[in-house]
């Protein structure tokens, strides 16, 4: 049985959570993975451990109605109010499934990590915190003690960026990624090219929820910034940091210049980017002007895309989305997969 431990029970956790409720069986009868949720911590909702596992419907139903996990019913062995670092050292959970809330400078979800690989568990996050600025250290913890360190849904949530520049394409030598790693500015840039302005897109992406009342992650580029400093750690191997990557955002861009793109036969993009050439490396987050050729320029609306330069086969672009709640929580169950099939293989898949 894995036992799992969520650090954090917002809407990620809280999607993850129904996946498992929902999948469960499934998982068990077709992949042989009997994965139960024995423990929940989060600062604002509370904090609730069964070794046995949690009733997922249960715990569900008790956010749902009483907004905390406090609520969640007596039964044999429950025990309440550890903190997330208790829960984490402390209970039978051997895989620690870390999606708490995460300041700017990676914390407490970096400690959360390294409290984890100290104790011997498994970590799966989705918070880029951990990926982006505690990837070489945690890398090596995680490898110290025969963990695994699963990262898939920081970069495109639950479209296997990750996976695919890792796996899917060992043994190509990859000299370049590119992408479009940020939805918000995409869809922005998108409703710019049918006739709104810089401020009506962003507000139309706010009143959607895919922009924050404060926009500057997205539109300044910091969010692409992060995840591409994951996928030269992750990917490349290349120990890039955030500094080391030329950042501009997408707030000089007007209505105007992007229609002139379109009627030129191109496309504006905040792409991010990594090349790698011997041992010089160069990374970037910026607007580029995409020639329609390009398989990145047709990418519309709030999805993301990453290409893959390849020595053995060329290009290779994957689209898909790259945030949302479900789809986060399933990058949170490919890795937990991942886990279950290197220990029936005894190798990592990824």
């Amino acid at each position: 049985m894995r036992r799992i431990a969520l650090i954090g029970f917002g809407g990620v956790g809280q999607a993850f959570a129904a996946v498992l409720a929902e999948r469960g069986e499934d998982l068990r009868r077709e992949m042989g993975l009997d994965a139960r949720i024995v423990a929940v911590s989060d600062p604002f909702k509370g904090a609730v451990y069964q070794e046995g596992g949690l009733d997922l419907r249960a715990l569900s139903a008790c956010v749902r109605e009483k907004g905390s996990v406090d609520a969640y019913p007596e039964g044999p062995g429950v025990v309440r109010g550890l903190d997330s670092i208790a829960t984490i050292q402390e209970t039978a959970a051997d895989t620690i499934v870390e999606v708490s809330p995460t300041l700017p400078g990676g914390e407490p979800s970096i400690g959360y990590c390294r409290a984890a690989f100290a104790s011997g568990k498994h970590v799966i996050t989705s918070n880029k915190g951990p990926a982006a600025l505690g990837y070489a250290e945690l890398s090596a913890a995680a490898k110290a003690v025969g963990a695994y360190f699963g990262i898939e849904g920081t970069v495109m949530s639950g479209t296997p960026s990750l996976w695919l520049g890792k796996a899917a394409l060992a043994g190509n030598r990859i000299s370049e990624i590119r992408g479009i790693l940020n939805g918000t500015t995409n869809y922005m840039l998108t409703r710019m090219e049918e006739g709104l302005e810089y401020d009506d897109a962003l507000g139309e992406a706010q009143q959607l929820g895919y922009a924050e009342a404060e926009p500057s992650s997205d539109v300044d580029g910091h969010d692409a910034q992060f995840k591409i400093v994951i996928l030269a750690q992750h990917v490349l191997g290349v120990p890039l940091r955030l500094e080391q990557v030329q950042r501009t955002g997408i707030r000089d861009l007007t209505r105007k210049d992007v229609e002139a793109a379109v009627r030129a036969g191109s496309h504006w993009k905040l792409l991010a980017r990594v090349e790698v050439d011997g041992s010089e490396v160069r990374a970037s987050v910026g607007p580029v002007r995409v020639p329609s050729a390009d398989a990145l320029a047709s990418v519309r609306g709030a999805l993301n895309a990453i290409t893959y330069q390849c020595d053995l086969m060329g290009p290779v672009t994957l689209v898909g989305a790259g945030a949302g709640r479900q789809e986060t929580a399933f990058a949170l169950l490919a890795d937990l997969i991942r886990i279950e099939q290197r220990a029936a293989t005894g190798r990592s898949l990824a």
